[in-house]
């Protein structure tokens, strides 16, 4: 019995020795938020938004990280979306990598779709045909990262207003599916009509927006 136990020892050690480390998952930078605030296009402004991630994150055990919500606002002082987010590469929840820096991510190239677009709690993010849509993703973007010129409202008056038929914001599909007769990205696809949670309801959204780390 000592020589098998001990043969059974050394086997062990050996296939231990010999078996290379499992691949750490890398640590969760981005995320689809699981809820909106509730308020149509009225997210606080930029602050409200970024508090909103925060929180979210802070609530999956990524608090650590600074988030930063992936808008765009207008006008005078306007910020461009992919300013804010840092520089990447970035991993949802399950590890995965949807984009390695800004240029992958405003390519074509980029992971984000139905299946890695996940909320912070590794979640799939009803698209379309799931009952309810919320697919449309706030943003006030247009396909390169960048705010939306004009005079003409983008952003639900950077993200303040949540008035019924008044205002709209620029929204992208974060399933990648809807739009057929114009652009549809996952960033830029086409524009509410209103402010109000009903206005982003009756197009298949719930004021969901991407979260991103900076850091």
């Amino acid at each position: 019995m000592v020589k098998i136990s001990a043969f059974a020892t050394a086997t062990a050690i050996y296939l231990f020795a010999g078996t290379p480390p499992f691949a750490q998952q890398a640590p969760m930078s981005f995320f689809v938020t699981s809820i909106g605030l509730g308020k149509g296009g009225d997210l606080g402004g930029l602050e409200g938004a970024d508090r909103h991630c925060q929180s979210l994150a802070q609530a999956a055990g990524a608090g650590s990280k600074t988030w930063h919500a992936y808008l765009s606002t207008q006008g005078s002082g306007g910020v461009n979306a992919k300013d804010r987010i840092g520089s990447g590469p970035w991993f949802n929840a399950k590890g995965i990598q949807i984009a390695a820096n800004l240029t992958d991510l405003h390519s074509d190239g980029n992971k984000i779709n139905k299946e890695t677009a996940l909320d912070e709690r590794g979640m799939t993010v009803k698209g379309r045909g799931d009952t309810p849509n919320q697919h449309d993703m706030l943003t006030g973007t247009q396909h390169e990262g960048t705010a939306v010129e004009g005079p003409d409202d983008a952003t639900c008056s950077n993200w303040t207003r949540s008035a019924d038929g008044q205002g709209s914001a620029v929204v992208g599909h974060h399933d990648l599916i809807g739009n057929t007769q114009g652009p549809n990205f996952w960033n830029y696809s086409h524009k509410t009509p209103g402010c109000a949670p009903a206005n982003l309801q009756r197009v298949g959204g719930a004021g969901l927006f991407y979260c991103f780390a900076t850091n």
